[in-house]
């Protein structure tokens, strides 16, 4: 199949950065443990919206919520990966480096708790 000009952009690469981008996710879910605690949780904290009927601007502040764990946790595997190629043997400043992407999620993760009860925390009291 011919690939499509449209101002400048190829249809097909654009089609096939989609592709790269699902690979990416299947990825991270596929080896990251802590993918799954963010999926388990994304999927409980959903829930819970539809059960306390969560209104439109709180939906949209746990949307933005999820979306940042989700966001750093794909950018400390990727930066984990890149890492481990640049420096396969043991290196402190690279340990420490991986810590602090680590640590990145780690904050994202607490500012979602603290979202979380400041969202639920009028529906549940």
């Amino acid at each position: 199949m011919a690939a499509v000009l449209v101002s400048g952009f190829r249809i097909g690469e654009r089609l096939a950065s989609f592709r790269y981008a699902f690979a990416g996710l299947r990825t991270m879910l596929v080896t990251q443990h802590n993918a799954w605690v963010h999926v388990v949780a994304t999927l409980a904290v959903m829930a819970l919206g539809l059960v306390v009927d969560l209104s439109a601007a709180d939906w949209k502040w746990l949307v933005a919520t999820i979306t940042v764990v989700w966001f750093a946790e794909a950018m400390n595997t990727a930066f984990e990966y890149l890492c481990d190629v640049v420096s396969p043997d043991h290196n402190e400043s690279v340990r420490h480096a991986k810590d602090i992407a680590a640590a990145a999620v780690l904050l994202c993760a607490i500012g979602a708790v603290v979202m979380g009860a400041l969202i639920f925390g009028p529906y549940l009291l």
